[in-house]
């Protein structure tokens, strides 16, 4: 999956945040809307669409969209 691609599938997790809030470099936990339940859709939507499982924990160390991109490319 690319980026772009990643990101906006990432942003359709959020209900009231627009999608041009969102960025490679957003610091996605600083999102107003952000939650843990938020955060449980994320990780969801990784396995499913790219067929990878991240844990809370991998999820926490990263800061921006893109690190979480870039971890989920690196269990590809």
């Amino acid at each position: 999956m690319e980026l772009n691609d990643f990101i906006k599938n990432f942003a359709n997790q959020f209900e009231d945040t627009e999608l041009e809030e969102f960025s490679a470099e957003t610091s996605y936990r600083e999102l107003d809307e952000w939650t843990s339940l938020i955060g449980l859709a994320v990780l969801n939507m990784i396995a499913k669409k790219c067929g990878v499982k991240v844990t809370p924990e991998e999820m926490r160390a990263t800061k921006t969209i893109e690190e979480l991109y870039n971890l989920v490319n690196s269990k590809l």
